[in-house]
């Protein structure tokens, strides 16, 4: 039986990274599924999980592989979106963000000094606030 898989295969497209993702989602909203019973949910899973299947078994490998390389490209683009996010939720942790008066220029001071006089950078305009 796994011979004549294989055989059938060749020459098909097969399972990746889009594939996998969205078997992600379909495992996803059908577990969502189990528990709120929106029939919504088991159809968009239904319809993802066709398009699954009619990818993995395509013969168009160049549009297949378009589409995977604009997943990526997204996917990439999405981390970068959350680490700098995440990045910036740490820094606050530590730091203030102060704009100056005078020229709105953002400016960033560290947290737990007290009463301090801040110098803008930009247009050298002292103001005092607690750090």
């Amino acid at each position: 039986m796994r011979e004549k898989w294989n055989r059938f295969m060749v020459g098909r497209y097969g399972i990746d990274e889009l594939n996998r993702f969205l078997l992600g989602v379909v495992l996803g909203l059908l577990i969502v599924n189990l528990f709120l019973r929106i029939r919504v949910l088991s159809l968009i899973g239904m319809v993802l999980l066709v398009i699954c299947y009619v990818r993995m078994l395509s013969r168009n490998y160049a549009k297949r592989r378009d589409e995977n390389t604009k997943f990526l490209g997204l996917r990439l683009k999405a981390a970068g979106f959350l680490g700098r996010e995440k990045g910036k939720a740490q820094d606050l942790k530590q730091n203030h963000i102060y704009r100056c008066p005078g020229c709105k220029q953002k400016i960033r001071v560290p947290r737990g000094r007290g009463k301090i006089v801040i110098t803008c950078p930009k247009c050298k305009t002292e103001f005092t606030r607690k750090s």
